[in-house]
């Protein structure tokens, strides 16, 4: 092997275990919905954790064995923060719940804003949003005023 080649794929190595460990620490979870569907909801490979996006990806849970199989649809949206938590809450008092994602900044004072998302049995859609909130408030209450 030549050793501009062996020097190439030791740097490629290195960056590749460099990209690899950098995205420990990333928010990825799932949770369950009322009817047979899952929400998945990950921060992006390969971006900052401090600004980016994130992704909602919706399944149809047809087998509790294989809950990936049937997407059925998805959103990326924009962040200023990272994502620190989500939930399910009935925001509308209308007995659905709605999928809330928490995101907090990653500068000094680490506001809070607050994206919620409805879900129909084929589409997950944007609902409410708040932003730059305190870092100690209560973004639930501010969503559903």
């Amino acid at each position: 092997m030549p050793s501009w080649l062996f020097k190439v794929l030791t740097v490629y190595t290195a960056l590749s275990s460099a990209m690899a460990s950098g995205a420990e620490g990333r928010f990825l979870q799932e949770l369950a919905l009322d009817d047979a569907r899952m929400v998945v909801v990950a921060e992006a490979e390969r971006e900052p954790r401090s600004i980016g996006s994130y992704s909602i990806r919706l399944y149809a849970v047809g087998n509790p064995e294989f809950p990936y199989d049937d997407f059925v649809h998805g959103l990326v949206v924009a962040r200023d923060g990272f994502v620190e938590k989500i939930l399910l809450e009935d925001l509308d008092a209308d007995g659905s719940k709605e999928l809330v994602v928490l995101v907090r900044s990653a500068g000094t004072g680490g506001y809070l804003s607050a994206q919620s998302f409805k879900t129909t049995r084929d589409q997950i859609y944007p609902f409410r949003a708040v932003a730059d909130l305190p870092a100690l408030a209560n973004p639930l209450e501010q969503l559903r005023q």
